[in-house]
């Protein structure tokens, strides 16, 4: 009775123990940069569809591959004459008279065939053999393009909501302090100490600070559904982000000396592979003068009678064995201008090459460009944050104690607000930035 009960219990809960699998597989517990990228790189759909084309490769070179070994067919077939057929022979009782028809064979036959064949030489299976080896080459550095891309789209998505939750955040402080000052001036006109000008300013920068937040919650509704998109995470399932602004400060140190390695570029390595490629396509138009040659061995059952009935009561069986050899000896010129177009596509694709290393040398150039722009920003912006602050709290103090005017209070009210945004933007652009210099330099970690 004891292990009926355990069996019945893991029934009834099998079913809330696989939901809660589903749940663990498809969504994060600890949203940070790295699990996002994680995720991404599982379930983004273009890398499980390049994942797919990768395996349709690897069956595509199986496939042609299999050609070199031997091909063993089994044919079968049955005829029935309706007239019989007439061979021409001389009378050999008479051969000096005119040759006699007569009719030959019989009406029912059916020849079973085994055949086997191999190839020795074909331009075709030398390919494939050949190139497989980049072609596969060619799907792996197609799915680590797209990596890279997923990464580099997520992590800028993941620093667009950050961006937007602070500016949230900022905004939620602005209304605690305008709210703040409401009350003072509020206070103050009542008592008589101010006017009801101070009073409507504080309402006005209060109602301005609430319009700001709400038009920041939604849109951070908008950048949550980019940064699901780009993750291949579920729309409907909640998604919490974590993260550290302290440590992201650290993260934007970069060293400004790096160089330019083509080679550390996935467009560089995509080329010098195509580059292989077209070179094995020259070489596959020149094997054309090459014959090919190929063995093969047919076992035949030959079963032949006047009566159905008797078809399969008797063989005739023959075998054989050859050499076949095809050489196209003229075309036309067809071989000389298909050597001469791949030989174009190779020159055509070294001008590609050379113009994708222009091309990555104007990247890096502008990237870096725009990540030191953005971290002398930063420091600008973060020099710029605590010194608004202490004017901040220094014009409320004097406020209060009837020192400065409430225009004063709001003014630097506006300053403090402006730059905690700037602050944060600024970071999130400088971190953005360099996502955009380790891509152009090909050291963007997936």
């Amino acid at each position: 009775m004891k292990g009926v009960s355990i069996i019945l219990l893991f029934l009834i809960l099998y079913p809330s123990l696989m939901y809660a699998q589903a749940i663990t597989d498809t969504t994060l517990a600890e949203a940070t940069l790295p699990n996002c990228i994680r995720y991404g790189l599982e379930h983004q759909p273009a890398i499980r569809a390049s994942m797919v084309d990768e395996e349709i490769t690897e069956t595509t070179i199986r496939n042609k591959l299999a050609d070199w070994y031997p091909q063993l067919n089994l044919t079968a077939n049955y005829q029935y004459y309706l007239k019989m057929p007439v061979s021409i022979f001389p009378d050999f009782t008479n051969p000096t008279g005119p040759k006699r028809e007569i009719q030959t064979g019989v009406r029912n036959y059916s020849t079973p065939q085994l055949a086997l064949t191999q190839t020795i030489f074909n331009r075709d299976v030398l390919l494939a053999s050949r190139t497989a080896r980049d072609v596969r080459l060619q799907a792996r550095q197609t799915t680590t393009a797209g990596k890279i891309d997923v990464t580099a789209a997520i992590s800028k998505a993941f620093y667009d909501v950050l961006l937007t939750r602070q500016q949230i955040q900022v905004l939620e402080e602005t209304i605690t302090r305008l709210d703040r000052s409401l009350k003072d001036a509020f206070y103050q006109y009542q008592s008589g100490v101010a006017d009801k000008t101070d009073y409507k300013r504080a309402t006005i920068s209060l109602n301005n600070a609430k319009a700001g937040r709400k038009a920041a919650q939604e849109q951070l509704a908008a950048r949550y559904a980019y940064l699901k998109q780009q993750m291949g995470y579920p729309a409907e399932q909640p998604l919490q982000l974590s993260f550290d602004t302290a440590h992201m400060e650290g993260a934007i140190a970069f060293d400004t000396l790096q160089k330019v390695r083509y080679e550390s570029r996935i467009e560089y390595q995509q080329m010098q592979t195509r580059q292989q490629l077209l070179q094995a396509n020259v070489k596959y138009n020149q094997w054309s003068y090459i014959p090919t040659l190929s063995a093969f061995g047919y076992y035949n059952l030959v079963y032949q009678n006047d009566e159905f009935s008797k078809l399969y009561s008797h063989s005739f069986p023959n075998s054989y064995i050859g050499l076949q050899l095809a050489w196209p000896l003229f075309q036309g010129s067809k071989r000389l201008w298909n050597i001469r177009q791949a030989n174009l596509q190779l020159k055509r694709n070294e001008y590609e090459i050379t113009d994708l290393k222009n091309t990555i040398n104007t990247q890096y150039s502008q990237a870096m460009a725009t990540y030191k722009s953005n971290l002398s920003d930063f420091y600008t912006q973060k020099e710029n944050l605590e010194l608004a602050s202490d004017v901040y709290n220094t014009l409320q103090l004097q406020y209060k104690a009837g020192v400065k005017t409430y225009l004063e209070v709001i003014i630097a009210e506006t300053d403090l607000h402006t730059t905690q945004l700037n602050y944060y933007n600024s970071l999130y652009q400088l971190l953005s930035s360099k996502i955009d210099v380790e891509k152009a330099l090909g050291t963007l970690s997936y």
